[in-house]
């Protein structure tokens, strides 16, 4: 196959592939690592008798990228950076190109290590190297005048117990060799910082000696160095609430005149027949719900259970304020990822379907994971009037409401019911009022209604409603 034909081949090509390249030497590709059709195909690779790390550039913007890379490559070998040594390149004009590294076998990325770890308690003994050794590298980096434009874990691999560089499509250069600018070091520290959970940020302060022992040349306040992490954070937020509505590697979109469907690309073969007839497993399962307006019922799947919500049309009169908007469905899709995103506890989307005639919008149907946990109702009843709920149980609602406060985000309905305890935390459902506030004056109103309404749950007289009322907080 010439590289060109790559170009149709799709998500998954047939493997073992064979890509003849110039000047009569083949390349064999084995596995696939990442694709991005019809522009990226990485994987490992059979070259002249050993195995390669293949990345194998098409399309339209093949020869741009392949500089790209390139160029990243040879920087980081230069600056005497730990990266996998380059073996071979090319491109050829109209076609594609192509670059061969050596290939790290049995390597972990810092990723899988961090995955291991990550339930740990902050800047556990099990924590702090896989943070600390991230932060060496990246120091080691900027002292060089690079940067990681794309920084994450998995750029960083484990081979033979040293650290290795990759990536170098993202790296950058402001002056090779001379240390990086402070307003540079700050920018790229908080997109590192802002790929962790929000409870990192009390941890900063002490993770960066291990940066500072790297790369010493500036002093890094933590107060700009903080703002740098919240300005990544919302910048990661707006790329990723981009991606669940178009076609990527994390998710699999269909969008046509007579349906919307978007599903995890990792759920799509399991989720199949489900979204095929989703009235089918609706009439099949146990309902846990019986609305006018949606329709709930919990589906055994693969020796799991799942949860879908039909949310119906009532009439022609609803119908009508309906099709011409974004369904309910859609609204708990993102919202449902934005909390899984914030690290906000919300029994995981895994689908959603909006059923259309000529596009115009009818039934739509939310496929989640079941949380099997106890509302918050049940959970505080044996409570009497004058008792208090376990001190677990309140710090874990003090943290909910404080994580929505922080975010600016208003779940428009905090019955009772709609607060499930799950595995130490609170999680939240029904997502269909929930709106993500960008203005701190409708927050504000939004915020104290979710806080009455809990309140409301139980008498005002009561000893827990004192407490509540005493411990969640408020804006002022």
């Amino acid at each position: 196959m010439k590289l060109a034909l790559l170009n149709e081949a799709g998500r998954s090509p047939a493997l073992p592939l064979l890509i003849d390249l110039p000047g009569g030497t083949a390349l064999e590709l084995c596995s696939l690592l990442r694709v991005l059709p019809g522009q990226r195909y990485v994987g490992r690779a059979q070259w002249q008798g050993r195995s390669v790390l293949a990345k194998i550039l098409v399309g339209s913007k093949a020869e741009r990228h392949f500089e790209r890379e390139l160029q990243g490559a040879h920087l980081l070998a230069e600056q005497g950076l730990c990266t996998p040594l380059l073996l071979d390149h090319g491109v050829v004009a109209g076609e594609g190109g192509w670059l061969l590294f050596e290939f790290l076998d049995v390597a972990s990325s810092l990723a899988d290590e961090w995955q291991r770890v990550a339930d740990g308690a902050w800047l556990s003994d099990a924590q702090q190297p896989v943070l600390g050794e991230a932060l060496g590298v990246i120091g080691q980096l900027h002292r060089r005048g690079l940067w990681q434009e794309d920084l994450h874990l998995d750029n960083l691999l484990r081979h033979e117990g040293r650290l290795y560089l990759i990536d170098g499509g993202g790296i950058r250069s402001e002056t090779p060799g001379q240390p990086l600018s402070r307003d540079r070091v700050l920018e790229n520290l908080g997109l590192f910082f802002a790929l962790f959970p929000r409870a990192i940020d009390h941890f900063i302060e002490e993770l960066l000696v291990h940066y500072l022992l790297a790369n010493g040349e500036h002093a890094l306040p933590l107060e700009a160095l903080l703002r740098a992490v919240a300005k990544a954070r919302g910048l990661r937020m707006h790329s990723f609430m981009a991606k669940i509505r178009r076609e990527c590697t994390a998710f699999r979109v269909w969008r046509g005149p007579s349906r919307l469907q978007v599903v995890r690309r990792d759920e799509d073969a399991a989720l199949a027949p489900v979204l095929a007839d989703p009235d089918a497993a609706i009439a099949t399962g146990e309902p846990l719900k019986l609305g006018g307006s949606s329709t709930v019922a919990r589906i055994r799947q693969g020796g799991r259970h799942l949860v879908i919500k039909r949310y119906n049309i009532k009439g022609f009169g609803h119908w009508l304020r309906r099709f011409w908007r974004p369904s309910r469905a859609w609204h708990s899709w993102c919202e449902g990822n934005r909390l899984d995103f914030l690290g906000i506890a919300t029994p995981k989307p895994l689908a959603v379907l909006e059923r259309r005639t000529f596009w115009l919008r009818r039934q739509a149907y939310l496929i989640t994971e079941h949380t099997p946990g106890m509302d918050i109702i049940a959970r505080f009843a044996p409570c009497g009037a004058d008792e208090l709920p376990p001190e677990a149980d309140l710090l874990a609602l003090e943290a909910l409401f404080a994580a929505l406060l922080r975010e600016r985000i208003s779940h428009g309905d905090c019955k009772g019911n709609n607060i499930l305890w799950q595995d130490g935390r609170w999680a939240l459902i029904d997502l269909d009022a929930m709106q993500y506030h960008g203005q701190a004056s409708s927050f504000k109103a939004a915020y104290a209604r979710d806080r009455a309404r809990l309140l409301r749950n139980w008498p005002a007289d009561s000893a827990l409603y004192r407490e509540l009322d005493r411990r969640l907080p408020t804006i002022t």
